[in-house]
């Protein structure tokens, strides 16, 4: 249990990749952490990308606070492309990054960083569908599957996953 303790954001929005969300939840959960899961509202169930398995929001995006996590996690799929344009989802990622906080961010969730204004001057990674995107932010893309980039931890895509995961699991068991 090494991230007993610990309080982690998950965001979800609709279309999220199944194993980029499903995988880390339960991996951190698995680890002793509390996960919320944050979406747009609580209401609706959000719908996967390939399997249909949806999740509604533990709590709204609005009602989050950034100082009641220690890290913030964002899957892929094509929900990133929705959360980047929730004023709420970004400034909770913002705040978090201000904070020194981990924000973890694995295939097209670098849309999210983008938008919260966070990639500029980082090593970066995500599909390559997103590689024009961070370069015209102002980051460095590369093709790795998990680094850590200051107090960012990125993955690149669904078959990264397991060094994602163990990479975010070490990553918040030092904090």
């Amino acid at each position: 249990m090494k991230l007993k303790g610990k309080n982690i954001a998950l965001l979800i929005g609709p279309l999220f990749e199944d194993h980029e969300f499903w995988v880390p939840y339960y991996r951190l959960l698995e680890e002793g952490a509390e996960v919320t899961v944050i979406g747009g509202d609580t209401k609706t169930e959000y719908p996967s990308k390939h399997y249909g398995v949806g999740r509604k929001a533990d709590l709204a995006s609005e009602d989050a606070n950034s100082n009641q996590f220690d890290a913030v996690v964002v899957p892929g799929g094509f929900a990133p492309d929705r959360m980047r344009r929730d004023p709420h989802m970004t400034l909770l990622v913002k705040e978090m990054y201000d904070a020194g906080k981990i924000v973890a961010m694995i295939c097209h969730a670098g849309w999210v960083g983008i938008s919260a204004g966070i990639v500029d001057g980082h090593k970066c990674t995500g599909s390559t569908g997103i590689r024009d995107d961070i370069v015209n932010a102002g980051g460095t893309w590369v093709n790795e599957p998990a680094f850590r980039d200051g107090n960012i931890v990125w993955g690149r895509v669904v078959e990264d996953i397991p060094d994602f995961c163990r990479l975010l699991v070490r990553e918040l068991a030092e904090l």
